[in-house]
């Protein structure tokens, strides 16, 4: 019973050992001269992603901030603590589509757009009641926004006001009383063509968005003095 168990075993390894040998010896891809657990290797490091790519440097409007708008703001205000300086808190990026009620893949678009404007994966808004007039229903998706915060707020509000206002057609500056009462700024954009992101042979039709900027100011005035001192072109 032994050699027959000792004979089985044997019969089983047999067809092993030619795969062995071709993996030792001449397994290898002859134009690359790697062998073949190596040129697996090589496969899978072409599709992995690199590295994540490690920020160098703060914002420049943040720099700037810090630096020049800090002291500007306490000398104008006659502010005695630092901390009384306004400063940015967030900005919102909203774009609402009435067309989307009848053709859903409209979104589609506006995320993807949004995202590339704002380097921000956004969020689908949808309606919170449904209103038999406009054939609307609850919760049917009605638009796209994202909201920015810290590194992705002071890059986005650089980019808006070095970028993207000057390419805005007859431009003559922002109006200065866009303002709540409390210190923050709203703007609305007619065509999302102006930032250099949007590739204007991809897009399928021009949409607005409105811009909302969101200060500790406590005044209108304050806040209106901390964006001009960023670079918000304001109409005189």
């Amino acid at each position: 019973m032994a050699d027959d168990k000792k004979k089985e075993g044997a019969k089983q390894a047999k067809p092993a050992a030619p795969a062995a040998a071709a993996g030792k010896g001449g397994g290898g891809n002859k134009a690359t001269g790697q062998k073949g657990r190596s040129a697996d290797k090589g496969s899978k490091s072409e599709t992995a992603p690199g590295p994540a790519i490690k920020r160098m440097a703060p914002p420049r409007l943040k720099t700037v901030y810090g630096k020049e708008v800090i002291a500007r703001l306490q000398k104008e205000f006659g502010f005695k603590n630092v901390n009384q300086v306004p400063k940015l808190v967030k900005i919102t990026i909203n774009m609402g589509l009435g067309e989307a009620i009848g053709n859903p893949k409209v979104i589609d678009s506006a995320v993807e757009e949004l995202r590339l404007i704002s380097g921000q994966s956004p969020v689908v808004t949808k309606a919170k009641k449904s209103i038999a007039t406009f054939k609307l229903r609850e919760g049917q998706k009605i638009g796209a926004m994202v909201t920015l915060r810290n590194e992705r707020m002071w890059e986005f509000f650089d980019r808006f006001v070095s970028l993207a206002l000057p390419r805005v057609r007859d431009f003559k500056g922002i109006s200065p009383r866009s303002f709540d009462g409390r210190g923050n700024f709203s703007v609305g954009i007619r065509e999302q063509i102006i930032f250099p992101e949007i590739n204007y042979d991809k897009i399928d039709k021009i949409k607005g968005l409105n811009i909302s900027i969101v200060t500790t100011a406590r005044t209108d005035e304050e806040g209106r003095a901390l964006l001009r001192y960023l670079g918000m072109p304001f109409r005189s």
